[in-house]
């Protein structure tokens, strides 16, 4: 079955179209230029005939996750999200150059390379968690690379609350890299699942071929896979530079039984760090938020399904004006001082004393007039 061809770009003021980047079920994602600053940038616009409130809600959801985790450094970076002129909802996005999915990949990836990545990828997701959010879609291909080759973890798309009680919770998954659990339907997710999720897709960048799918021959269908992947028993990676530490790591992130893997992806990065230790590679850092910044701010609401786009600022700035009387205020104040105008005039003595300084006044100036021209 051929891939669609991508829709027609939006039309944003500030960008300016380079060309298409992908096509996906929901939303296509195009190259841009932007003006001012000036930067490439990934677009993610979804697709016209397919917004309904569901939709909109994982858009949502999933903008306001990855504004809120992207100062991560192993997250994608989400610069804005508004409404196109022909009402799209859409994404502006730091623009990646590849992910770490089989298809683009050249070579097998060397060991140290793989656990560098992989740690990075823990904290990142560790993070995510704290801020009590689930990913739910861990695989080779939203691993992204950056500009200067680091991984970010990408597509909060069918992102969750970890505390469950969202509206758009339902049974999403990516073979062959969910849970057992999930392909039986028995959870939408949990922080068990991201890690079996995990472990999977560090198997991939190892074996170069998913797991549970043969190394060689006829690939398996999507319900022998599901099958294979349900009985959850694990198979070595088979390349003689992955030592036992590492794959012992892996056969217990990947454990049929959830309360048997790894408590949580911080434990996994530690994990992968003894491993560098025992090979005796440099370790990696970990990158994870600390409590009081994941628990600040205002939860991520995953059940908002409105279509949110550029407000106007409604702030009032202070003003050393003073205020405007009202009209009727106003109209009394000068018909009081005509009043007293009237009066003033109406008497006789007030009006000759009036006429009385204009010529002495005007006498005088005519005075200083004429000395000045040397007359008298």
């Amino acid at each position: 079955m051929s891939r669609r061809l991508p829709s027609a770009p939006p039309v944003l003021s500030g960008y300016t179209y380079v060309r298409p980047l992908g096509t996906g079920g929901f939303a296509d994602v195009f190259l841009f230029e932007q003006n001012m600053p000036r930067r490439s940038v990934a677009v993610k616009v979804l697709l016209h005939d397919i917004v309904d409130d569901d939709v909109l809600r994982s858009f949502n959801a999933e903008a306001d996750v990855m504004a809120r985790l992207s100062s991560h450094p192993a997250i994608l970076t989400v610069y804005t999200a508004s409404i196109s002129a022909d009402g799209r909802p859409y994404l502006v996005m730091e623009y990646c150059l590849g992910s770490y999915s089989s298809r683009e990949r050249a070579e097998t990836l060397p060991v140290a390379t793989v656990l560098n990545v992989a740690i990075k990828i823990a904290c990142a997701l560790e993070t995510a968690h704290r801020s009590q959010v689930l990913h739910r879609d861990i695989k080779p291909s939203n691993i992204l690379t950056t500009t200067f080759g680091g991984p970010v973890l990408g597509d909060f798309g069918i992102a969750a609350s970890l505390a469950g009680g969202g509206t758009g919770e339902l049974f999403a998954m990516s073979l062959p890299w969910s849970a057992p659990e999930v392909i039986d339907e028995r959870t939408t997710g949990s922080v068990a699942t991201e890690v079996w999720s995990f472990g999977a897709t560090l198997y991939s960048l190892l074996a170069d071929r998913a797991p549970f799918e043969p190394a060689e021959g006829a690939p398996l269908s999507r319900a022998q896979l599901k099958q294979r992947i349900s009985r959850a028993k694990y198979t070595s990676i088979g390349r003689a530079d992955v030592p036992a530490s590492l794959e012992s790591a892996l056969a217990r992130m990947m454990s049929r039984d959830p309360a048997a893997r790894q408590e949580s992806l911080l434990a996994c990065a530690h994990d992968l760090q003894r491993v560098q230790r025992d090979l005796g590679l440099p370790v990696t850092a970990l990158d994870v938020a600390e409590p009081a910044w994941a628990s600040a701010g205002v939860p991520v609401d995953f059940n908002n399904h409105q279509a949110r786009g550029t407000v106007i600022s409604d702030v009032v700035l202070p003003t050393r004006r003073p205020a405007r009387r009202p009209i009727a205020h106003t109209r009394e104040r000068t018909q009081a001082d005509n009043g007293r105008a009237r009066q003033f005039v109406s008497r006789p003595g007030a009006l000759w004393l009036l006429l009385a300084a204009a010529v002495v006044v005007g006498g005088a100036a005519t005075a200083g007039v004429l000395v000045l021209a040397g007359l008298i």
